[in-house]
C-alpha cells in the first residue's frame, strides 16, 4: 500500500456534500473530504494487514503530511495498537513528531489514542512528554493529560503505577491557571476518569486547586463522585 493507493481508497468514499459540514464544525482550514470514522476505520484494518510495519510507518508519515483531516486522522489509526513487534521506538519518535502540528480536538485526539498504547507500552516515556507540560503549543500542553488516560483506568494500581499517576496529577495541578478552555476541559476530563476508581483522590484534587479551575471544569471533574 503507497500513499497514492490510499488517498485513491479514501476518495472513493468520499461525501462531497459532507466535506463542507466538517470544515464548518472543526473551524480549521484544510482539506476535508467527508469520510466518516467508521470508514476510516475499515481501510485503516486492511491496510494494516496488507503492511509490514517499515511499510505502515511509511504509509502513516506520508498520510500525515497531506494535511488532509481524514488522512491525519487514517494515519493515526494506523498507529494504533497496543502491541507493535517487533520493536515500536519508530511508531512512538513519529507520533511524537506529530505533536507541534495539532491544531483542532479531534485529529489531536485520534494521535493521543495512539500515543496512550506507547506510554502504555513503556511508562518511562513519561519523562519524554513532561517538557510539553510547559510547551507555549497548547495542544501540546493538552495532548499530556489525553495521552495519560490510562492512569486513570487502573483499579487496583501498583506502587510504581500511583507514583506515575500522582506525577501527571502534578502536572495537571500546573495547569489549574490556565484559562484556555481545552486545557480545563482536559483536567476535568481526566479527574472524572479517574473519579470511577479514586473518588477520593479526585476530591482531595478539587479541594486543594477547584477554586482555580474553571466551573465547567469542576462539574466536568466531580461528574463520577456521589454526594
Amino acid at each position: 500500500m503507497n500513499i497514492d493507493l490510499a488517498l485513491s481508497a479514501l476518495e472513493a468514499i468520499a461525501d462531497v456534500e459532507k466535506a463542507p459540514e466538517l470544515l464548518a464544525y472543526h473551524k480549521v482550514e484544510r482539506p476535508y473530504l467527508g469520510v466518516s470514522n467508521p470508514q476510516i476505520d475499515d481501510l485503516t484494518k486492511e491496510w494494516r494487514a496488507a503492511c509490514t510495519l517499515e511499510e505502515r510507518l511509511a504509509l502513516a508519515s506520508a498520510l500525515w503530511e497531506t494535511n488532509i483531516h481524514e488522512a491525519r486522522i487514517a494515519a493515526a489509526k494506523l498507529l494504533t495498537q497496543a502491541r507493535i513487534r517487533p520493536e515500536d521506538t519508530a511508531a512512538w519518535e513519529l507520533i511524537k513528531s506529530w505533536v507541534p502540528d495539532f491544531d483542532a480536538w479531534a485529529i489531536a485526539d485520534h494521535v493521543a489514542i495512539a500515543g496512550q498504547k506507547r506510554l502504555s507500552a513503556d511508562p518511562t516515556r513519561l519523562d519524554e512528554i513532561e517538557p510539553w507540560t510547559v510547551s507555549p503549543h497548547m495542544w501540546s500542553r493538552r495532548a499530556v493529560l489525553v495521552m495519560t488516560l490510562p492512569w486513570t483506568k487502573i483499579t487496583h494500581p501498583k506502587p510504581e503505577e500511583i507514583a506515575a499517576r500522582e506525577r501527571i496529577l502534578s502536572w495537571a495541578a500546573g495547569y489549574v491557571d490556565d484559562r484556555e478552555w481545552f486545557i480545563q476541559k482536559a483536567i476535568g476530563w481526566w479527574l472524572r476518569d479517574l473519579g470511577k476508581r479514586d473518588p477520593e483522590r479526585v476530591k482531595a484534587f478539587i479541594a486543594d486547586y477547584g477554586p482555580r479551575m474553571k466551573a465547567f471544569a469542576r462539574k466536568e471533574a466531580l461528574r463520577q463522585l456521589k454526594d
